[in-house]
């Protein structure tokens, strides 16, 4: 499965559109990683307790839509774009979307 951010792949041209795709998940934090982080808040530095929560965010969602545009066929997921919200307090999705085509090489 081909993933890009553009509207176009380089070296194919998009042949059908299958429509939006996407995958989503909603991550809570961790009371152990608060702690770690909020000291970091404190001294300074990066807080890679949540740079690695949301790098797994990010490739779950990222699962998620290319299932659900293998499901429809597709050969690549064009203008991918990741989206994060606060839904409650102490949680966050991330959303991950795209428009789902058939490819066929120039």
């Amino acid at each position: 499965m081909i993933l890009v951010n553009t509207e176009t792949v380089p070296g194919y041209k998009i042949t059908e559109v299958q429509g939006m795709v996407r995958g989503n998940i909603v991550q809570a934090k961790n009371i152990g990683k608060d702690l770690v982080s909020s000291f970091r808040n404190v001294v300074g530095g990066e807080m890679k307790e949540y740079t690695e929560m949301l790098t797994e965010s990010r490739q779950k969602a990222t699962q998620q839509m290319v299932q659900e545009a293998e499901k429809l066929g597709a050969g690549a997921v064009v203008n991918v774009r990741f989206v994060t919200s606060q839904v409650a307090s102490g949680a966050a999705e991330l959303l991950a979307y795209g428009t789902a085509v058939n490819i066929q090489k120039r």
